[in-house]
C-alpha cells in the first residue's frame, strides 16, 4: 500500500497540463489549453485541460477527470500504477509494502504480464553488460553500431544467450510464472501432453540482441530480437509475438523517447527500423520513430497526431521500400496529416546517413531534400511511366486518388493545382477525375451503408426533438455551484410567504449573511427536497460534508478523496461550459457573463427554479388525482390553487411571465 502522504505530496507537486503535455499536444486557450482528443479520431479539438481546476474533459468521448483518471483513461494503468509514475516523474520519493506471493497471484493478467516484461528488460540488459558473453557478442555489436554507452542505456538495449532456455529458467528461478511468460511470448512452451512435467521451454529470442518496445508512457509492451549469425532459416528480426499488453499495430518504436521532440518540433520523422530511431536520436534528432518493419497502419498515424500534424517519411532507395511508402502516404492522408517524403543517397539509408554526417549535414539534408508528397509521388511515378502515355495516365489518376484521400478541401484543391502544373496537364480534367473518384466512393458508401440496413424497416424520417430533463440539470447546477462556490460568503435575499395589509400572500425578501453551501443545504432541507440522480445525491451528500468540516476546501483536495467513478462525473459537471470556449464566443464579438459575477444570484435563481419545476409538478399530480368525479376533490382543488398562488409568486421574483 502507498501511504495517504505520498500520495498526498504527488497530488500537490503534478502539473495537470504537464503530465497530459506528454501525450497531446497543448494549446493555450484562455485560462485552458485545449487539444485533439486522445481517446478519439478527430480533427478539431475537443479535449480541455483547466490547470486552474487541475480537472480535464474531453467533450468528444464523455470521459475526464484529475491527472489520476486521465494516466488510467490513456495508459490503462491501476491506480496504484499512476500513483507511481507520477512519483517517478516528480522525483517523489514513495514507500510501498513488499508484495507477498498471494498478492502476486491475485495481481491481474495484463499487470502479470507488465511485470514479466519488465524483468525481461532488465535481465538482457543486465546480461549485455556483466556477463562475459554478453560483453563479447551483444555490445561488441552495438559498438560495432556506433553506438555509444549513453545510447545503449538510453534505449535499455540487451542481449539474450544463445542458450536454449537460460532467461526461461532465470525468470522461474525469480518467481515469474511461466504461463505469463509463454502469453508475452518470451519463452516457447512444447507440451508434452503424456507427460506434462517433461514439457520443453525455450527462449524465443535465444543468441539475438535486444530492441525493447515501449508505450508512449514508457512501459515495456514487446521487443525486437536481431540474430547475429548467418542463419538462413531463422528470421533477421524477430518481434514478440501479439499479446494483451502488445498490439504491434497500435506501437510506434521510440515514441517514449520521441514524444516531447515531436511536440515542440512540431514534427515527426517516420522511419523504418530500430536503428535508424537509435541512430537519429545520438546524433541529436530526436522526434523520430520506426514503424517497425511492419505496414504502417491507422492506429500508429494517430498516435503522431496527437503530438503533431506533420509527418516526413524517410528511407532509402529500394524499389520495394519506395512502394511501401506510398502505401503509407495514402494513409497519413485519410487522417488529415500534412505528409513531406525524404529519401537518402543510393546505398545509404537513416541509420547510416545519421551515423556518417554532422547533425548540421543531417539537418541541412533533410531540410533541402523533404520534398511535398505530390512532388515525390509525380517524380517517382513519371520515372516510372517514361515515355507511356497510358502508365503517364495511370499515374495522374494515381496522384489524383491520394488527393482525394485529403478531408479538407482547400488543400485538395491546391495540390490539383501543383498536380497540373507538374504533370503538364490542365486543371480542370484533374477536378473532374476528382469529381469522379468522389461520386465513386460516396456510390460505395452509400452501398455499404444499404447493405448495412438490410435487415431493418425502412422507417419515414421524422424530426425528433430530444426532451430536456430539467430536474437533472438543475441539480447538476447545484452541484457545481457547491464545487466552484461552496465555501464564498454571500449576502441572500431570502423570501418569507407573509400576509400584506391588503391581506394577500406575498413574498417579502429578508437578507442574511451566510456561505453558499450553507444556504442551498438550509432552502433544501426546509423544503423537503432531496436530489434524485443518485450520482448526485451521493456527491451532494460527501461534498456538503467536506464543507462543513473542512474551512480550506479546494476542489482539487476534495476530487482527490474520490472514488474515480465520482472524479469523472465532477469533471464532466465542471467542464461543461469549457466546451464552449472551443468557438472561441470571443473572437466573434460575444461575451458571456461571467458566473461568479453573481454568485449569490445564482445560488438563489438555482433554487428557485426547482422549487417551481417541482410545484409545477406537484400541480400536474394533484390535477390527475381530480379525475375521479366521484370523489370530494374540494380539498385537493384548494391544495392545487393554493400552489398555483406559491408558483405565480415565485415566478415573479424571478421575472418570468407565466401563461
Amino acid at each position: 500500500m502507498i501511504s495517504k502522504a505520498t500520495i498526498d505530496q504527488v497530488y500537490e507537486t503534478a502539473r495537470l497540463e504537464e503530465v497530459i503535455g506528454d501525450f497531446v499536444q497543448l494549446k493555450k486557450s484562455g485560462a485552458n489549453y485545449k487539444g485533439l482528443s486522445p481517446f478519439t479520431d478527430e480533427r478539431s479539438p475537443s479535449f480541455m485541460v483547466s490547470p486552474v481546476k487541475q480537472i480535464w474533459k474531453d467533450f468528444s468521448s464523455g470521459k475526464g477527470g484529475n491527472v489520476v483518471a486521465f494516466l488510467m483513461e490513456h495508459e490503462h494503468f491501476t491506480y496504484p500504477e499512476a500513483i507511481k509514475y507520477l512519483a517517478k516523474k516528480y522525483t517523489i520519493e514513495i514507500e510501498e509494502t513488499e508484495q507477498t506471493s498471494e498478492q502476486k497471484v491475485q495481481a491481474d493478467e495484463r499487470e502479470s504480464m507488465y511485470l514479466v516484461s519488465e524483468f525481461a528488460q532488465k535481465y538482457f540488459s543486465n546480461i549485455l553488460w556483466e556477463s562475459e558473453l554478453g560483453k563479447a557478442i551483444g555490445l561488441s555489436y552495438f559498438k560495432e553500431r556506433g553506438f555509444t554507452d549513453e545510447t545503449i542505456k538510453k534505449f535499455a538495449l540487451g542481449y539474450c544467450l544463445d542458450h536454449w532456455d537460460a532467461f526461461t529458467n532465470e525468470a522461474l528461478d525469480k518467481g515469474y510464472q511461466l504461463k505469463y511468460l509463454e502469453s508475452t511470448g518470451l519463452s516457447i512452451v512444447k507440451e508434452n501432453l503424456e507427460n506434462p512435467a517433461n514439457s520443453k521451454k525455450f527462449d524465443r529470442f535465444k543468441g539475438r540482441v535486444m530492441f525493447p518496445i515501449q508505450s508512449m508512457s514508457g512501459r515495456v509492451l514487446g521487443f525486437g530480437g536481431r540474430i547475429l549469425t548467418n542463419d538462413k532459416k531463422a528470421a533477421k528480426y524477430l518481434n514478440s509475438p501479439e499479446s494483451d499488453i502488445y498490439h504491434k499495430s497500435k506501437v510506434l518504436y521510440g515514441i517514449f523517447h520521441a514524444k516531447q521532440a515531436i511536440a515542440k518540433e512540431d514534427n515527426c520523422y517516420l522511419v523504418e527500423g530500430y536503428t535508424d530511431v537509435i541512430q537519429f536520436h545520438q546524433r541529436g534528432i530526436e522526434n523520430v520513430v520506426a514503424s517497425s518493419g511492419t505496414a504502417l497502419t491507422a492506429e500508429q498515424i494517430r498516435l503522431v497526431n496527437r503530438l503533431t500534424k506533420n509527418i516526413t517519411v524517410l528511407f532509402d532507395g529500394d524499389a520495394a521500400g519506395l512502394r511501401a511508402s506510398l502505401r503509407g502516404i495514402d494513409l497519413i492522408l485519410e487522417q488529415g496529416m500534412n505528409v513531406k517524403v525524404c529519401s537518402f543517397p543510393e546505398g545509404e539509408d537513416p541509420d547510416s546517413f545519421a551515423k556518417n554526417n554532422s547533425l548540421d549535414e543531417v539537418n541541412a539534408y533533410l531540410k533541402t531534400n523533404a520534398k511535398d508528397f505530390i512532388q515525390f509521388k509525380a517524380s517517382l511515378l513519371m520515372k516510372e511511366a517514361a515515355n507511356d502515355p497510358i502508365k503517364r495516365a495511370d499515374t495522374v489518376r494515381d496522384i489524383v486518388n491520394s488527393i482525394s484521400k485529403i478531408p479538407d478541401r482547400i488543400q485538395k484543391e491546391i495540390y490539383i493545382q501543383e498536380c497540373a502544373q507538374i504533370m503538364n496537364i490542365s486543371e480542370g480534367v484533374l477536378f473532374n477525375t476528382l469529381a469522379q473518384i468522389g461520386k465513386k466512393d460516396i456510390a460505395d458508401a452509400s452501398k455499404k451503408a444499404k447493405d448495412n440496413q438490410k435487415a431493418f424497416e425502412v422507417v419515414r424520417n421524422e424530426a425528433v426533438t430530444q426532451k430536456v430533463d430539467v430536474q437533472f440539470e438543475l441539480e447538476r447546477k447545484i452541484i457545481e455551484i457547491l464545487l466552484l462556490y461552496g465555501n464564498t460568503s454571500q449576502r441572500f435575499e431570502d423570501l418569507i410567504l407573509k400576509e400584506n395589509d391588503k391581506g394577500e400572500l406575498a413574498l417579502e425578501p429578508e437578507f442574511l449573511e451566510a456561505k453558499v453551501y450553507e444556504k442551498i443545504f438550509l432552502d433544501l432541507q426546509d423544503d423537503e427536497i432531496e436530489l434524485s440522480n443518485d450520482n448526485f445525491k451521493r456527491i451532494y451528500k460527501t461534498l456538503v460534508q467536506e464543507l462543513n468540516e473542512n474551512e480550506n476546501f479546494t476542489v482539487q483536495t476534495f476530487i482527490a478523496s474520490l472514488e474515480q467513478d465520482m472524479v469523472s462525473e465532477i469533471s464532466s459537471i465542471l467542464m461543461e461550459e469549457e466546451k464552449y470556449i472551443l468557438h472561441d464566443w470571443a473572437s466573434k464579438d460575444i461575451y458571456p457573463k461571467s458566473k461568479d459575477q453573481g454568485i449569490s444570484q445564482l445560488a438563489s435563481e438555482t433554487i428557485l427554479t426547482l422549487r417551481c419545476f417541482l410545484i409545477k409538478r406537484r400541480i400536474n399530480t394533484l390535477q390527475n388525482e381530480t379525475q375521479d368525479v366521484e370523489k370530494d376533490n374540494r380539498e385537493i382543488l384548494e391544495e392545487i390553487i393554493n400552489y398555483i398562488q406559491l408558483n405565480k409568486l415565485l415566478n415573479q421574483k424571478l421575472n418570468r411571465v407565466l401563461s
